[in-house]
């Protein structure tokens, strides 16, 4: 039976990373970011290599949601999705996708906007997408009964084996050690847009060392992460915790 996995979280969120570490179980097939050509599409929102993601991807909603429960790619017994709520601005929402395991990836505001600011114009909280992943994660434990998995990235650097085999509980599968590291460079199976956002991972072979202080931020940036705070908060307090 396969475990198709739909793993949600906002940008700039060791989301690659992740991944990667999926991607070197030996039976998983990974997909990255499916829906972000019809997103791109849709909204018409200014990102960086937008017009090469579109000619590149299928950006028909009901199209990739087909493909995204249809064969899994290799055959594998495990499918690890990278999604992002905030890409969700079609007719399909988490509901959508009963037959998935769902789970969150979260991370803190400041470090994800000191991130994304350094990458892509921030305009706005609405671009990092944590009141969607709360509201997905709140829809998710509805329907469901019980709290999906929540990972931070944060808990994942200073423990990866901890919070992974953890995470790999909770969503039915086996933990398998490969998952803390990876060969460099890019993969077959990494999106249109990776040139632009992907170098650090591309070179890496592991996950990162833990992170220091939160970074200091502008007045502009700062307002954006409190306007998240609340949001990450609501998150964090179902995390998995290292150990």
């Amino acid at each position: 039976m396969t475990v198709r996995i739909a793993m949600w979280s906002g940008p700039r969120n060791i989301s690659t990373a992740m991944m990667r570490s999926f991607g070197s179980r030996g039976d998983c097939a990974v997909t990255d970011e499916p829906f972000y050509g019809a997103f791109l599409k849709a909204s018409g929102e200014p990102q960086p290599m937008a017009g090469e993601t579109i000619a590149a991807m299928d950006c028909d909603w009901n199209s990739v949601a087909a493909t995204m429960s249809g064969p899994v790619p290799g055959g594998k017994a495990v499918w690890y999705q990278k999604h992002m709520p905030h890409h969700m601005v079609g007719p399909l929402a988490i509901a959508d996708f009963p037959d998935h395991a769902h789970a969150f990836l979260i991370r803190e505001p400041e470090r994800v906007v000191a991130s994304y600011a350094a990458k892509n114009e921030l305009r706005g909280p609405d671009l990092l997408g944590y009141a969607k992943l709360r509201a997905y994660f709140e829809s998710e434990a509805d329907r469901t009964g019980k709290a999906p998995p929540v990972i931070d990235s944060t808990d994942v650097l200073v423990d990866p084996e901890g919070v992974l085999s953890q995470l790999c509980a909770a969503l039915g599968i086996a933990w398998n050690p490969a998952m803390l590291g990876w060969e460099p460079g890019r993969r077959e199976t990494d999106g249109a847009w990776a040139p632009h956002w992907y170098a650090k991972v591309e070179a890496s072979t592991g996950f990162a060392p833990p992170p220091g202080d939160l970074p200091a931020l502008e007045p502009d940036q700062q307002a954006v992460a409190d306007a998240c705070r609340a949001d990450y908060e609501a998150l964090a307090a179902h995390r998995i915790l290292p150990g």
